[in-house]
């Protein structure tokens, strides 16, 4: 079976001269970690937090190793949070135990997962609605095109960047919104 990805396939950034204040800011919400305890978003503030929907059995899975990388490598400067779904060719059929599984025994994944959600369509989770509704989040509109898009919050909790799934966690698109 052939997928199309029609979605597209640069990345988006917040507009600089941009006033529009969103109505929520990502330290509104609560969720649950992959082992079912709740993380308030709180705890991020005053860090950039790189947000990306993750699949098991994705061609892009991969990309969890560069996650990683990231993880050990700029954590003083971002937090990375996956957040299984399987939305896009049910390419995340597991339970929770089985992700975190498949995950620790691969990757040996240490950046926080945490349950699996819906990324996309009238069930997605309410962050992934802020994430991709430029009324909730005051600029953009762009729903993630496949397993492994990546949204970036600032230190503010204000939504600065979408990056399309190919691009890849240690590109120079993400590096330079990370270190500036």
């Amino acid at each position: 079976m052939a997928w199309v990805i029609t979605a597209c396939s640069q990345p988006v950034e917040k507009p600089l001269n941009l006033q529009t204040v969103p109505s929520k800011s990502f330290y509104n919400f609560k969720m649950k970690d992959i082992d079912g305890n709740e993380i308030d978003f709180n705890r991020y503030k005053g860090k950039k937090v790189l947000i990306v929907n993750v699949a098991s059995e994705c061609g892009n899975t991969p990309q969890y190793a560069d996650l990683e990388k990231l993880h050990e490598q700029y954590g003083d400067k971002v937090t990375v949070l996956g957040f299984p779904a399987n939305n896009f060719g049910s390419q995340e059929p597991g339970s929770n135990s089985d992700i975190k599984t498949f995950c620790k025994k691969n990757y040996e994944v240490k950046f926080t997962m945490f349950s699996k959600i819906s990324v996309k369509g009238d069930d997605a989770d309410p962050l992934y609605q802020w994430l991709a509704d430029k009324s909730r989040n005051g600029w953009n509109d762009k729903q993630p095109n496949w397993n492994f898009a990546k949204y970036l919050v600032d230190e503010n909790g204000q939504l600065i960047a979408f990056f399309p799934a190919k691009t890849n966690p240690l590109s120079e698109d993400i590096l330079s919104k990370i270190t500036k």
